[in-house]
């Protein structure tokens, strides 16, 4: 599994204790790698999911609300805690970074299958996917600090 994989794992645990606890981010974050981490991550790896978790939480509202224009007849509070959090972090990441959206949909259906259900991977893959055809429409404009927090990213990406 690829350390990129391995940090959205993490995040999507962070954010689902976040979630069930309504915890502050830099407190969660500091929490899961001392307590409930896997050692054998590198730092790269750990700072990614920081910055997943941390930015995510920071922009909840943002992205709750392109969920919902997707989201038709459910209600975030009402899915399950997993399958809104793989949402939230793919959303994120759509919004936030400049990983292709193809990537990211993938991603996030290989975390879906790990961690929910079949039926969730498809309504997860429609949610996104329609979310990334709007975006393609109307796509968004990155913030300054989300591009040199990329740009940091693929140095790192094209150093390994």
């Amino acid at each position: 599994m690829g350390t990129r994989r391995k940090a959205r794992e993490s995040a999507l645990q962070m954010l689902f204790a976040a979630d069930v606890a309504k915890t502050l981010g830099s407190v969660l974050t500091s929490n899961y790698w001392s307590e409930l981490s896997d050692s054998a991550l590198d730092e790269p790896t750990r700072e990614f999911a920081d910055r997943l978790t941390v930015g995510t939480l920071r922009e909840i509202e943002t992205i709750d609300e392109r969920i919902r224009t997707r989201a038709e007849h459910w209600r975030i509070e009402r899915m399950a805690i997993v399958d809104r959090n793989v949402l939230r972090l793919a959303v994120y990441e759509f919004l936030f970074s400049d990983t292709p959206h193809t990537v990211i949909i993938n991603e996030a259906l290989e975390i879906a299958r790990r961690f929910s259900t079949f039926e969730a991977t498809q309504f997860i893959n429609g949610i996104l996917d329609a979310i990334k055809h709007d975006l393609a429409k109307n796509p968004v404009q990155k913030s300054e600090e989300n591009s040199r927090e990329n740009l940091a990213e693929k140095t790192h990406a094209s150093s390994n």
